[in-house]
């Protein structure tokens, strides 16, 4: 028997036992209520846990064969150019405890990718990285109005380990399926280990942003059509709403300049510089967004104050109207009030077309005072 047969059936009897080892304590994890079984529709949770996917990935190839997320660190700690990427969707503390026992993460991370209420940032706890970012969807909408949710945030945490990295998702923008399909058919840039995952994610959820940010474009135009058309206007309450939305999306894009600067640093020794490459190209989109994003707040800000100076003028004209037309009434009610005094001696009094002539008069006046006016744009 040759040395590479014996060696086969050596690693593969190892595995069985492993395998064997491990099989007592699947069950009870199912006892007590921990499915590991295949989620139903790729991108979804396995049932009971917040585990979506967990795979060993050994010189950019993936291994076959289902693994826990221990059975996982184990194995590629066992073989060169190996990492696990484990994905999680919304982990309660006490998975996100158990995930840290073996994995060796530290406690202020895993606080944070439980609460998910930080804002995008990078920070390093021993030999893990740990890169926050905040992941935003469009929401389609019928019609524009002043409740209308347009962009919906999300939260993305990154670990980055040596021999790992940990995707933990919470919302439903940035579903990571894809990006795992792409990442496998990408063998040569998977075989640079787990910050090449961190770039796909990173650039996964940047492409989101361009998304937003030109369908944002498209409801703007809408809201600058109706606020600047004289038949119906965009109402200062939907201009507003619009305003928050954005400012929501801000908060998502803007800070992720910071980290994204850290990474891509001649510093920045822990990534490869081959992916600081591919970063590179990350935030150059993202650049692209932000200064999208701050363009927006500004038209949103021209249009806001376009349509109150608007709603002056309409007010103006209104109240020239109201002046015009009493100033007509006016001629009527004096020479009325005059004559309505009844004095005994007062001019035209016994002239028998008295009173057709002052009702003539008061025509002419008003008449002429009508076409003065509506010159002059006051009617």
């Amino acid at each position: 028997m040759s040395d590479d047969v014996h060696r086969n059936r050596t690693t593969g009897v190892n595995r069985s036992l492993s395998r064997a080892w491990t099989a007592p304590v699947r069950a009870m994890n199912r006892f007590l209520g921990a499915d590991d079984g295949r989620p139903a529709e790729p991108g979804e949770p396995f049932h009971g846990t917040a585990v979506v996917d967990c795979g060993v990935y050994v010189d950019g190839k993936r291994e076959s064969g289902d693994f826990t997320p221990d059975e996982a660190l184990r194995e590629a700690c066992s073989r060169e150019n190996a990492f696990v990427w484990l994905g999680l969707h919304e982990p309660t503390a006490a998975e996100m405890a158990a995930i840290a026992r073996t994995y060796d993460l530290h406690e202020l991370a895993v606080e944070d990718a439980v609460k998910a209420e930080q804002r995008p940032k990078l920070e390093q706890f021993n030999s893990v990285h740990f890169l926050v970012l905040r992941t935003a969807r469009y929401v389609p909408h019928g019609e524009l109005t002043e409740t209308s949710q347009v962009v919906e945030t999300g939260q993305m945490m990154i670990f980055v380990g040596e021999r790992f990295v940990i995707t933990v998702r919470h919302g439903d923008a940035s579903r990571l399926a894809p990006v795992r399909a792409d990442m496998e058919a990408r063998g040569e840039l998977l075989a640079q280990g787990p910050w090449a995952v961190a770039y796909a994610v990173t650039d996964r959820v940047v492409d989101a942003y361009i998304e937003v940010a030109d369908q944002v474009e498209a409801d703007l135009d809408i809201i600058e059509e109706g606020a600047f058309s004289r038949d119906s206007g965009s109402p200062v309450q939907q201009i507003y709403q619009m305003k928050r939305e954005i400012v929501e999306f801000r908060r998502a894009v803007v800070p992720l300049q910071r980290p994204l600067a850290t990474i891509t640093s001649p510093q920045s020794r822990q990534v490869p510089k081959e992916i600081r490459r591919y970063f590179r190209d990350v935030q150059d989109h993202l650049t692209r967004t932000v200064e999208q994003v701050s363009s927006y707040d500004d038209l949103l800000n021209s249009i806001l104050q376009a349509r109150l100076a608007q709603v002056t003028v309409d007010q103006n004209n209104d109240m020239r109207k109201i002046a015009a037309w009493a100033g007509i009434a006016t001629v009527w009610t004096a020479i009325a009030g005059v004559y309505g005094m009844n004095f005994e001696h007062m001019p035209e009094l016994g002239w028998q077309y008295s009173y057709p002539a002052l009702v003539t008069l008061m025509l002419a006046i008003s008449v002429l005072l009508y076409r003065a006016f509506r010159r002059n744009g006051w009617l």
